[in-house]
Order: structure tokens, then C-alpha cells, then sequence
């Protein structure tokens, strides 16, 4: 503690992101176990002990907020695999490969990817909210294809590149094989992009 009895900035931040963490991995099991509809967020706070108005304090959006928690550092990851991709490398390909990481997962123990998306694809409310939280980072990821291509921030190009590329895992997310059909769609921005950039 301080001189003012207060915890440390560093500290108090620390214990609200885990209490974060723990309610939405609480709310998580009892989705998964349950059924989305069927919990209630009064149900979540008591299982995760803490108060209903400290559940909104943390996720004032409700439900849905809960079950895509960890959605925060994806625009900066978009962005980054662009930007800081290697030499030689094409913004397709980079893209390609960033994005793969959002419809696969290595299967090592204890892993609930393939479960945890079952779940989404299933629940009409989370698939939607989920596709619009996804959406959001076109605007960001458009601009930075448009600086790293020497084209305006405002280029239809790039903005239809950013929108097709986030809308492919949408899109692979709801087929069987989700790597193949993000592959396949992948293969497609490729050629177009080649085509506008020739």
C-alpha cells in the first residue's frame, strides 16, 4: 500500500483485470453448460460471487460482452500484421496467415476453441454481435493497407480489401473445414489484389 493507505496503481489495475477474467470465464462454463439464453446475468454474479451492479461495472454491455472479453488487442494485431510484416511478403499473404490464427487453433489439452466457436455459430445473438465487433476494425485496417500501398486513405480498394479479409473469417467461421474455406477465400483476395496492384 502507499503512504495513503490507497493500493498502487499497477496492483489495483492487476486485481480488476483478473476479477474481469474471472467473471468471464464464469459466465463462459455456464453458458457452455447451460445454454445462452437459459443464464441470466444475476445467475453469472452469483456463481462468479460478486454483486450484479459490480457485473455491469465490468461489462456494461451485457451478455455478449462477456463471452468475447478478450476482443481488445485484435485491431492493433490486424494492424500490425500489415504493417510489420517481413520483406517479400505481400499484404494478402500477411493477412492470410494472421487470419488463420482467427478460425484455428492448436488442439493442446485443456483447449475448448473448437467447442467455444460451436457455441458462438449456434447462439443467433452471439453470432451477430460477434461479426459486428469483428467488423469494426475495417476502417483501422483499411487505412493501413492504403499507407503501406502508397495509395489515399480514403482508396475503395483497400477499403474492399479490409472488408472482404474480415468478412472471410465470418464467412469461414460458419463452414465445416474453417481453414479450408478461409483458405480458398484467401486465395481470392489474393488474385484481386494482385490484379488492382499490378
Amino acid at each position: 500500500m502507499s503512504d495513503s493507505g490507497r493500493e498502487p496503481v499497477g496492483l489495483r489495475e492487476r486485481k480488476k483485470a483478473a476479477t474481469r477474467k474471472a467473471i468471464a470465464e464464469t459466465a463462459l462454463e455456464l453458458f457452455l453448460a447451460h445454454g445462452y439464453e437459459r443464464v441470466s446475468m444475476r445467475q453469472i454474479a452469483e456463481a462468479a460471487d460478486v454483486s450484479v451492479s459490480t457485473l455491469f461495472n465490468y461489462f456494461p454491455a451485457g451478455k455478449e460482452a462477456l463471452v468475447f472479453d478478450d476482443e481488445t488487442d485484435n485491431e492493433a494485431a490486424l494492424i500490425a500484421a500489415v504493417t510489420d510484416r517481413p520483406p517479400g511478403r505481400t499484404i494478402t499473404e500477411a493477412l492470410r496467415m494472421h487470419l488463420t490464427g482467427f478460425v484455428t487453433k492448436p488442439a493442446g489439452p485443456g483447449s475448448r476453441f473448437a467447442e467455444f466457436q460451436a457455441f458462438v455459430q449456434r447462439t443467433p445473438a452471439l453470432r451477430e454481435y460477434a461479426r459486428t465487433m469483428w467488423l469494426r476494425h475495417e476502417e483501422a485496417l483499411a487505412r493501413a493497407i492504403a499507407a503501406e500501398s502508397g495509395r489515399a486513405a480514403d482508396d475503395l480498394a483497400c477499403a474492399a480489401l479490409a472488408c472482404f479479409a474480415l468478412e472471410a473469417v465470418t464467412f469461414a467461421r460458419s463452414r465445416p473445414d474453417p481453414a479450408a474455406a478461409l483458405a480458398g477465400a484467401c486465395e481470392l483476395l489474393d488474385r484481386g489484389w494482385a490484379a488492382v496492384t499490378a
